[in-house]
Order: C-alpha cells, then sequence, then structure tokens
C-alpha cells in the first residue's frame, strides 16, 4: 500500500454517497482502489494458513490487540437494561458512548506518535467499527469501518507486509469475537439485512479472508462446512468454519434452511472458486449497495477523487 504519512493532512472525514449514481463515481475513486487492494493483499497473505499458524506479532499489531481488549472490558460496565424489545438492548448506546469519548486515548495509546495528527480521521472509522448506537444494529457497513481503520493505519506506515497475516488472523479474529460478544450480549439488530437470502446477517470479510486460508486443503472441501461435528472441530482455526458455528449458535432450524445461499457455496468445488466468487459478492453486495456504503466517510486516507489507475 501506498504509504500517506509524510504528506498527511489532517481531514474530517465527509459523507459523499447519497444515490445509486454515486455509486458509479466511487467504483472509481482513490478511497475504492485503496479498499480492494488491501483486501487483495491480505487475502494473499492469509492464503493456506491457520489461525494458529505462527506469524511475527509486531508491537503495533499488539497495541491494538491490547486495546481490543480494553474494549472488551468495558462491556461489563453497561449490563443489558431490561427491556422488553426483542431487538436492540439500549446499554449498548452506553458502551458506543464511551467509546466515543475514550477513542482518542484509546490510539494514542496504541498508535505512534508519528500518527496521532490522523487520530481524529481515524476516529471516525473506529467509533463506526461495532455498529450504530441509534438504530442499535451492526452490518457489513460496520465491519468495513473497522477494515477502514487498519487500513489507515497501514496507509500511514503502522504496519509493514510481515504484519498483513497478523492484521487478519490475530486482530481481525480478535475484533471478530469482540463484533459476535456486542451483538449477543446487547442483541444488535442485523443492519441491511436480507433476510435468510444474505450471506450473512452481520460479516462478510471473514468469509472472503476464511476462504482463501482453505484454498487446496487436503481434506476440507466446502461441502465441509455441512458438517455439524466438522465445523466444531475446525471454528478454531478457520474463520470460515467459526462463522459458521456462529450462525448455528444463534439461528434454529435446518442450515439449507436459515442460510440458504451458504448451503448453495458449499456446493461449488473448489475453496479457490469460492474465494474469488466471495471477493466479487463483496464488491456488489457491499461496496455497490447505497443502504450499506452511503454511511462510509471519505476523507484524506480514503479520498473521493478519481483514481488515475481505475479506467
Amino acid at each position: 500500500m501506498e504509504s500517506l504519512l509524510a504528506a498527511y493532512a489532517p481531514t474530517i472525514p465527509q459523507k459523499h454517497i447519497y444515490k445509486q449514481s454515486d455509486i458509479e463515481l466511487f467504483t472509481h475513486t482513490k478511497a475504492f482502489e485503496r479498499i480492494i487492494t488491501f483486501i487483495a493483499l491480505l487475502n494473499t497473505a492469509v492464503t493456506q494458513k491457520k489461525i494458529s499458524d505462527p506469524c511475527p506479532i509486531s508491537q503495533q499489531t499488539q497495541r491494538i490487540l491490547d486495546m481490543l481488549d480494553v474494549m472488551d472490558g468495558w462491556l461489563a460496565e453497561f449490563p443489558p437494561l431490561d427491556n422488553p424489545q426483542r431487538f436492540g438492548n439500549k446499554a449498548f448506546r452506553q458502551w458506543v458512548s464511551k467509546v466515543e469519548q475514550h477513542a482518542e486515548e484509546l490510539m494514542i495509546s496504541a498508535l505512534p506518535p508519528s500518527m496521532h495528527a490522523a487520530i481524529p480521521e481515524l476516529a471516525v472509522y473506529l467509533t463506526t467499527g461495532f455498529g450504530n448506537s441509534t438504530r442499535i444494529d451492526y452490518g457489513s457497513g460496520h465491519e468495513l469501518n473497522f477494515f477502514a481503520w487498519i487500513c489507515g493505519i497501514d496507509m500511514l506506515d503502522g504496519f509493514t507486509p510481515d504484519d498483513y497475516q497478523a492484521i487478519v488472523l490475530r486482530i481481525f479474529v480478535r475484533y471478530l469475537e469482540l463484533a459476535r460478544k456486542i451483538q449477543r450480549t446487547y442483541t444488535l439488530e442485523p443492519a441491511g439485512s436480507h433476510g435468510v437470502w444474505g450471506l450473512d446477517d452481520h460479516q462478510f470479510l471473514p468469509y472472503v479472508w476464511g476462504s482463501a486460508q482453505l484454498i487446496d486443503h487436503p481434506r476440507l472441501k466446502p461441502k465441509s462446512v455441512t458438517d455439524r461435528d466438522t465445523v466444531e472441530a475446525m471454528a478454531h482455526e478457520y474463520m470460515y468454519f467459526r462463522c459458521i458455528q456462529y450462525i448455528h449458535e444463534v439461528k434454529r432450524g435446518p442450515f439449507h434452511e436459515h442460510s440458504p445461499m451458504l448451503h448453495d457455496i458449499s456446493g461449488v468445488h473448489s475453496w479457490s472458486k469460492v474465494n474469488s466468487g466471495m471477493t466479487k459478492m463483496y464488491v456488489a453486495e457491499v461496496l455497490k449497495k447505497v443502504p450499506v456504503v452511503q454511511h462510509f466517510l471519505f476523507g484524506y486516507l480514503f479520498p473521493f477523487e478519481p483514481s488515475p489507475t481505475i479506467g
């Protein structure tokens, strides 16, 4: 990824996507190019890698893991309120409020001084990465914001390519467990859910990188996700299987009924085909969908400016 640190100018991110015609502009921007480039770099970094495989853990990686632990610890301060709604426990707003109030100090601890000028811009992505406190929901747009926070840190020289495996298999795995704990603690509504006809109520990126982990696996095939015992045995090593395990934890009934799209994908013959399909689907179902990316904000790190390299 290109380095933006030397020329960085503090910028407050702005909204640019309001309607479908703005999506066409977005797909030709530097922001879009940076997002899809970083997704692809991380995809390559975790190809054929298990979660437990050794990888370098830099100081920067460790400080972010420590920060996520702190944020996780704050959940105990805001237990769910006794309220009758099926979805959306209002105690979530208190937790988000604490994250927003302490975002600057969290990042002062987690990021090197060279990056501190960018904290106000980075805070927009971090504080939006766990759900919307007004609607009390969470979906792939919030996941995109946390990804953008990590991507921004990379573009400000916080990481090197040696960190990319750990970004996914340490930081993102830890983030996903925190996001799931929040979803269950506060019964967050799925944001922009397609009901049973969506891929997943909440996540998307772990299916992209999770399928990359499994490319050319000697025993595990896409159809292996339909076997509950295999899912249970492999969830700690493979993000894709952990996603399926979590779905079984929160949904009732047969897999093919509550997750027909994932069930259909299990019929694809190779993980490399699943991986390329998931990557294309991420662009189509997340980056090109107004209800998802209308909430994404654009600043110096992700400029809504034409990219000279996207035709």
